[in-house]
């Protein structure tokens, strides 16, 4: 049987063992940006380069030993000068290509926290359920620059969130997200409130209830809240849909094998929530997790469905595969009730969005074009890229419905994440600035920073933003 997913003090623990003390004797990693910097190393040094006929490619590992047959140094291909600006995490590709050991970067580096942060997502390896596993660790002596609690906060952030996703539904459900947000809130003396089962339908969810009745796991809707009454309000809900067959709009089996990973939105969303708690951002955080299965059984909800919203608004389904918008409208017409000042969905939502930016570059949706600007900036920042689509006001018609005040889906095959967000957009009223981060939630090609798996995207952009924005 495996062990219990990785808890937030064990996952701490573990990367400030890879997190050196500043002046720990450890191997130079050396920057090397083209064929002109080998000119600095030494002839033995430079022969065994030629040898293998090794090459500054951006990403490109040697280690070169020194005359007692150690390694003395390595050599690490930035592939040019602006490598930091072009690939932040880059320094992500050294721990898979490095023997067991302690390392250090010979010089300074562009963004220290940055280049450490790469290192040590580099270092992950979702583990639960191999055996076996007790590889000796690749170790970073903290750069010079920078701040150590700042780079660990980023980095439990992200094997958090990589951990909700990479662990497989039989092992996540509902529950299991239930009680990872109460293992965060109850961290950082933060309050919980679960809304459960039948209870949904007396305080009137209805459509979070439809979604996930089918399922033997009970649906529920976790409410998270953090910080100081007067701060700012920040709300983030994040779609936590466990597993999803695509109801009785049944996904074909190749479609379905990665469903585990749409939960990705309320990772991120939590990934989030750990950052700013972690680094005590002055804000009032308010985190909504719609979590659910959506299965396939007789009292399954049906295409021509028509539910009724929390808001009122009555919607008619046209493909239950199209869940995960359901459950957040009720989420979002909730966290509306309090007008916060900031109003932010993460979701793996639609196959558009991939279709249209791929799976590195999540479409970000905003209704306020100086906050839009500045996540932009943010995410670029710090290598978390997010790229704004448009609540283009005029495909708001394609959600027209004959018999009810919406459809949850357009009528025809174009614009498909932007219609998502247009229909998201009618349950937000009150919100002083409204927010949709349509991610993937996945890598699937290993990536320096990025390995093959689960992955909180547009966190860390949005905790940048906050963190500038704020203070920290």
């Amino acid at each position: 049987m495996p062990s219990k997913a990785t808890t937030l003090d064990a996952t701490r623990h573990t990367l400030e063992d890879l997190l050196l003390a500043r002046g720990t004797d450890a191997i130079p990693i050396v920057p090397v940006a083209s064929d002109d910097d080998l000119g600095g190393l030494s002839d033995l040094e430079r022969r065994w380069a030629e040898a293998r006929d090794w090459k500054p490619d951006q990403g490109a590992v040697l280690p070169v030993p020194d005359e007692t047959g150690a390694i003395g140094k390595v050599l690490f291909g930035t592939g040019g000068a602006d490598w930091a600006k072009d690939a932040p995490l880059l320094t992500g590709a050294l721990p898979g290509k490095l023997p067991a050991g302690d390392y250090r970067f010979a010089g300074p580096m562009p963004d220290p926290d940055l280049a450490a942060l790469g290192f040590l997502g580099g270092c992950y390896r979702f583990t639960r359920y191999k055996s076996g596993n007790d590889k000796a660790p690749r170790r970073l002596v903290l750069p010079e620059g920078a701040d150590r609690d700042q780079v660990l906060a980023l980095a439990e952030a992200l094997y958090f969130g990589r951990d909700l996703i990479n662990t497989p539904a039989s092992d996540l459900g509902p529950a299991e997200l239930e009680a990872a947000a109460r293992e965060l809130a109850k961290a950082f003396d933060g309050t919980v409130k679960v809304t459960e089962g039948s209870t949904l339908l007396a305080d009137n969810f209805p459509m979070i209830h439809a979604v996930g009745r089918a399922s033997d796991r009970a649906p529920r809707l976790i409410d998270i809240r953090w910080g100081a009454e007067r701060a700012p309000k920040v709300t983030i809900v994040g779609k936590g849909i466990c597993f999803d067959t695509g109801g009785l709009n049944l996904k074909p089996g190749g479609s379905m094998g990665l469903m585990k990973k749409d939960m990705g939105g309320a990772a991120s969303a939590l990934a989030f929530a750990l950052m700013v708690m972690r680094t005590k951002l002055p804000v009032r955080l308010r985190v909504l997790i719609p979590a659910a299965d959506n299965s396939v059984a007789g009292n399954a909800f049906r295409p021509g469905d028509v539910l009724t919203s929390r808001n009122g608004m009555t919607v008619e389904i046209g493909n239950t595969d199209a869940e995960g918008r359901l459950v957040l409208a009720d989420a979002l017409s909730l966290a509306d009730e309090e007008a916060p000042d900031y109003l932010v969905t993460f979701a793996t939502l639609t196959g558009a969005a991939r279709v249209a930016l791929g799976p590195e570059l999540p479409p970000f949706y905003a209704d306020d074009d100086d906050f839009a600007g500045k996540v932009l900036e943010a995410a670029l920042a710090v290598g978390d890229p997010v790229w704004r689509m448009p609540f283009w006001a005029s495909y708001d018609k394609l959600l027209k419905s004959n018999v009810a005040d919406v459809s949850h889906i357009s009528d025809g095959p174009f614009a498909g994440s932007v219609t998502a967000a247009l229909f998201l957009k009618r349950f937000v009223k009150e919100a002083k600035r409204f927010a949709h981060l349509d991610i993937y939630g996945w890598v699937p090609r290993e990536q320096p920073g990025r390995p093959q798996g689960g992955e909180p995207q547009a966190a860390r952009a949005l905790f940048q933003f906050f963190r500038r924005e704020l203070g920290s």
